[in-house]
């Protein structure tokens, strides 16, 4: 927008830690007057908490990530239907009931007419999502392959176009977490903790922060632990003492330190294994 003067009236929007900012002022009491001039005063010293926000084009790219994620659900339950018509005429070929003979099988199975209508209209659902997410598949792959952040996240094994850019967008900019414990904890990655008198008590993990997230980088991990033998071999060795459950989310915070890492630092892999595993290479240079 340009005002009738000719200067230029668009202005940038700054969110603030509320928290953060009510902290910064010794005074208990709210007053809106008084609210505003510290709200200046933080701003003027260069000290205002500002929170990081996603650009509108960021958000647009999350929106297609979302919308992917919810067709597949939905392709996952249209196929979960199409399972309990097998099962309810005794076939229960499981997984091998997506392979061309399990579904010519199915395709051939006698149902009354309603039973029969169902299966034709699944099938037609699902071929319906099959397209449109194929399509949407295409549209990441090329958003991630414009993107350098990205490409550099899919160097790691097991991260893909998808999980890739859920991380750069989730994310944003990097430098804002001074560490990477900071990280597992933005995306709910590390444990609740109930301490009293001395004692730590952990619990499950806080879950708080992007779900959506969480669930991709315990997705990613499943395949990192078949093709990365650092993470195969930690991951294997927490089996031997804790739960699976428990070893997989271990090495879902790994994998989310280390992408921060490789963000944080411009490194690929495999190099940043090598940083990683080495006392002598900091990780963040002094400067």
């Amino acid at each position: 927008m340009v005002c009738g003067d000719g200067h230029d009236s668009r202005h940038n929007v700054w969110v603030g830690d509320a928290a953060k900012i009510r902290a910064s002022d010794v005074r208990r009491q709210k007053h809106d007057r008084r609210d505003a001039a510290l709200i200046l005063k933080l701003l003027l010293e260069g000290r205002f908490p500002r929170i990081w926000t996603p650009s509108g084009e960021e958000k647009d790219l999350r929106q297609l990530l979302i919308h992917r994620y919810k067709l597949v659900r939905l392709r996952a339950t249209t196929k979960n239907e199409l399972q309990h018509l097998a099962m309810n005429q005794g076939v229960t070929k499981k997984r091998k009931l997506w392979s061309k003979a399990g579904e010519q099988v199915l395709r051939e199975l006698a149902l009354k007419p309603w039973a029969s209508r169902r299966r034709e209209d699944l099938f037609k659902v699902r071929g319906m999502l099959d397209e449109q997410i194929a399509s949407l598949d295409a549209a990441v792959v090329e958003a991630a392959e414009k993107n350098e952040k990205a490409k550099l996240l899919m160097t790691q094994p097991g991260v893909g176009p998808i999980t890739s850019m859920a991380f750069v967008l989730t994310m944003g900019d990097v430098q804002r977490f001074p560490r990477g414990k900071q990280v597992a904890s933005y995306l709910g990655l590390i444990p609740r903790e109930y301490s009293s008198g001395g004692k730590q008590r952990l619990g499950s993990i806080s879950k708080q922060g992007n779900h959506f997230m969480r669930m991709l980088l315990v997705e990613a991990t499943q395949i990192a632990v078949r093709y990365d033998p650092g993470f195969r071999n930690e991951y294997l060795h927490r089996c031997h003492s804790k739960a699976k459950g428990v070893a997989k989310v271990a090495a879902a915070r790994k994998l989310a330190i280390r992408l921060y890492w490789m963000l944080r630092t411009n490194t690929a892999y495999p190099e940043v294994v090598r940083v990683e595993s080495s006392s002598r290479v900091p990780l963040v240079s002094a400067s």
